[in-house]
């Protein structure tokens, strides 16, 4: 008698946890389908655009063209290895009418990018540039604010040595002086991402309106802004990059940082 006890109640506790485990699969897709929604694109967590190392790897070495895809399966799981059933992940997600929007975000944010901005000096390898994550880190000038953007400081401070090339395909959208920019220049690529690259000490030969191929020399890395136009020299020489989409109407940025990390693994070569 006292052996059936026993071997029901071991029953009943393995029975409660298969209950168990299969009530947390259940909590654990519900939380997941939660996090898309026609707001996802825009929310802070998601601006981060932050991975693993182990899927920055994975995401280096996928065709251009699948990254954005990729990225936003590995946002809405947080799966570290997405790719290993990327087809029916694919399959549960694009199932939700708010897929298709988020999809074009991510495909505008990584499937457009072809090269580093600042290319490398075969002549003068110690010409280098240096960037970490700075995202949201405190400003102060003209106010306290984030920084929307990730600083590539110049190994040699020096305004006018380095180019700075187009990271994509794209239209000039603007060019001109900004107050907190310097001299800058947006160029918007061909998913509708805007690339804003800024404090330039001067400009290639494009003008608004003209068109751009990736790696094209856009301008000249420099330390122009926080004053009036032609204000110089209130900072380091570095290029500071923005990267923003319009996904409610509104100018939202996201966090260059790993993308730079991505686009360092093609970088030009130039002489300077």
């Amino acid at each position: 008698m006292k052996k059936r006890l026993e071997r029901r109640s071991l029953l009943l506790l393995f029975l409660l946890l298969i209950f168990c485990v299969a009530a947390s699969i259940q909590i654990n897709e519900k939380a997941k389908k939660s996090r898309l929604n026609l707001k996802t694109g825009s929310t802070e967590e998601f601006r981060k655009l932050g991975m693993e190392e182990t899927f920055f790897q994975v995401l280096a070495k996928t065709d251009h063209e699948k990254r954005g895809r990729l990225y936003a399966i590995y946002f809405l799981e947080n799966s570290l290895f997405p790719q290993d059933n990327e087809k029916e992940l694919f399959e549960k997600w694009s199932e939700k009418e708010e897929w298709k929007s988020f999809e074009k975000i991510c495909t505008a944010l990584w499937n457009d990018i072809r090269y580093f901005p600042v290319p490398e000096s075969p002549k003068h390898p110690q010409y280098q540039v240096s960037f970490v994550d700075s995202w949201m880190g405190e400003r102060t000038y003209g106010g306290k604010r984030g920084h929307e953007g990730c600083d590539l400081m110049a190994s040699k401070d020096i305004p006018g040595l380095y180019p700075v090339v187009s990271m994509t395909d794209g239209v000039v959208s603007a060019r001109g002086w900004l107050e907190k920019g310097g001299y800058r220049i947006g160029i918007t690529a061909p998913s509708g991402a805007y690339f804003y690259y800024a404090h330039l000490d001067s400009y290639g030969s494009y003008q608004e309106g003209d068109e751009v191929k990736a790696g094209d020399i856009i301008g000249f890395m420099g330390n122009t802004g926080y004053g009036p136009e032609g204000t110089k020299g209130m900072f380091a020489t570095h290029l500071h990059l923005g990267i923003y989409l319009y996904p409610d109407g509104e100018e939202t940025s996201y966090n260059p940082y790993w993308i730079l990390r991505l686009a360092g693994e093609k970088k030009l070569s130039c002489s300077f």
